[in-house]
């Protein structure tokens, strides 16, 4: 299988080795961002859990020292909002808050995920240009070429010039995949982020209405109070 994938490579002709630079520059970023995007929602999980978990015990103080002395993004956008609240701001404001941590993480997770696409075109159009060049230089050989010899180098000629065109494809449709799995990989973190920011909202607004709740109770006595002369 070595023997036939390296025969085959170079029969190819000159453009195989711009695709093989195209593939192997879109595996470094395939790992790259696999690896990044793995650790980030890890990271973000277990920063998420213990903010909520700090936030419900109403421990604020600690939770907004936690958020800003973490490096992770889930860390940038709770503590965002965190930050507003201890300066008792309206809810608006803390949303508001929030959506700019997220909007400023999100680049770091987008990145260098397009090229993937891009490599995946250009590895497609270079295979093709290989290809005509191959196919340009056979008819010109055969051209000058002796009549009986004619159907024989015209075969393998296309048949060399069409392996570039099988290895940018080989090339092109794995990086496809792979942006496809990065791309829903990124959404799925910026899906969590909105969750997360929605659950600490909700937290927030829970521990804000409860003491208006508890200052409501005893007025009903002081209402019984003033109805009972009227009676």
């Amino acid at each position: 299988m070595i023997e036939t994938t390296i025969r085959f490579f170079q029969e190819g002709g000159f453009f195989m080795y711009p695709i093989s630079i195209v593939l192997l520059v879109g595996v470094i970023i395939a790992v790259e961002r696999y690896t990044y995007l793995t650790i980030a929602k890890r990271s973000n999980r277990t920063v998420f859990d213990k903010l909520y978990g700090m936030i419900r015990g109403k421990e604020l103080n600690g939770a907004l020292k936690y958020a800003s002395d973490s490096d992770s993004a889930m860390g940038t956008m709770v503590g965002a909002g965190l930050q507003r609240l201890a300066r008792k701001q309206p809810r608006e404001e803390i949303e508001y808050a929030m959506e700019e941590g997220l909007l400023e993480t999100m680049p770091r997770l987008e990145k260098r995920t397009q090229y993937l696409a891009t490599l995946a075109n250009v590895s497609t159009l270079l295979g093709l240009l290989g290809t005509i060049i191959g196919l340009i230089a056979a008819f010109t050989a055969v051209a000058s070429a002796d009549p009986a010899e004619k159907a024989s180098l015209l075969s393998q000629s296309i048949s060399v010039a069409m392996n570039t065109t099988a290895f940018g494809l080989i090339a092109a449709i794995p990086l496809l995949l792979i942006h496809s799995v990065l791309q829903t990989k990124t959404n799925e973190i910026v899906d969590s982020f909105e969750m997360a920011g929605v659950k600490v909202m909700n937290l927030i607004s829970e521990r804000s209405s409860a003491p208006v709740r508890q200052a409501a109770k005893p007025q009903e006595p002081t209402l019984g109070a003033q109805a009972a002369p009227a009676v």
